[in-house]
């Protein structure tokens, strides 16, 4: 594992359940362990609906855990006192999938990016509140001019960067990117994406970047947890994930991504996953890939696999290893 010294966010056993109408229990995540270094970039990827939003809701506090423990700086974020859940609040904050359904299109954009600034009392001077927020415009790639101008006036790369700056005002330890680019063009996707990474380098920044983007995730992360159905099934360090994954619903996932040759994609050899996507409501015994896998055995349907190391930095939850 990790130097406990170096831990940020450390995640263990959690879960987070949600009830139906008809008051069944939708296990969204299930058990969930894992941590994350100070100035480190944690890849999360999986199919829609795997739990990986609820996932970084839960682990900052916008979503009540159901069990287990999500320890920032060694204290559990859910039992936080008043004083350290504003501290908290503080350092950990969220960049949303949607930028302009997270950002107020009644507020100008220097006022979206000040809330925070006030909330927090980090300055009081209104000079010195505004200077704040046209160096903040600045460092996402605005222009200082922009503040006085209102959401809907922007396209949906420069909401986005409105929605970095309102995250960076704070000067956060750690930031949960929640699908940041998935509601970008392909254009602009990268351009956020580098932008982030400088930021991050400039201010010792950690993120937990949620995306389905696998070859995105590749670029940004240092390393990544792969999610299915409420559940981490594969977590080590990007280079090894994409040169050597272990879990057969990593290797489909790492079969998918396109490749830009026209010749070598014609000829690649994809894994199709047979079988339907289990209910998280219906809940079975053993492993939750089972119906989809082609090594599923006898113990898969009986046994769950735990998350265990079976190389270096390499955790993988399977019956195969």
């Amino acid at each position: 594992m990790s130097n406990k010294e170096k831990i940020l966010l450390e995640v263990k056993g959690l879960k987070k359940y949600f009830k139906s109408r008809k008051k069944q229990i939708l296990n969204a995540v299930d058990d969930v362990c894992f941590y994350i270094n100070e100035g480190e970039t944690l890849g999360i990827v999986g199919e829609s609906g795997c739990g990986k939003t609820t996932l970084g809701r839960t682990c900052i506090g916008i979503y009540d855990k159901t069990d287990g423990q999500v320890l920032y700086k060694g204290k559990d974020v859910h039992d936080l006192n008043k004083k350290d859940k504003k501290l908290f609040t503080k350092d950990v904050q969220i960049i949303f999938q949607d930028p302009y359904a997270s950002l107020n299109p009644k507020m100008k954009v220097g006022n979206i990016i000040s809330e925070g600034i006030k909330a927090h009392k980090i300055l009081t001077n209104k000079e010195d509140i505004d200077k704040k927020v046209k160096e903040l415009l600045i460092s996402v790639g605005l222009h200082e001019e922009h503040s006085t101008r209102y959401i809907h006036e922007f396209s949906g790369g420069q909401r986005q960067r409105v929605g970095i700056a309102r995250a960076l005002a704070v000067e956060p330890k750690l930031i949960v990117c929640d699908e940041p680019i998935s509601a970008l063009d392909v254009s602009i996707q990268a351009q956020i994406v580098n932008l982030l990474m400088k930021l991050q380098k400039e201010k010792n920044l950690t993120y937990i970047f949620i995306a389905h983007d696998l070859s995105m995730v590749k670029y940004i992360s240092d390393r990544v947890a792969v999610m299915y159905l409420g559940k981490i099934v594969e977590i080590t360090t990007s280079d090894n994930l994409y040169k050597s994954p272990k879990h057969p619903y990593t290797k489909a996932l790492l079969s998918s991504i396109p490749i830009p040759d026209p010749k070598i994609e014609e000829n690649k050899k994809r894994i199709k996953l047979e079988g339907e996507l289990p209910s998280p409501i219906n809940k079975k015994a053993g492993c939750k890939f089972q119906n989809r896998c082609k090594y599923s055995k006898k113990i898969c349907s009986i046994e769950e696999p735990l998350l265990k190391e079976k190389e270096s930095n390499h955790f993988v939850a399977c019956h195969m290893f």
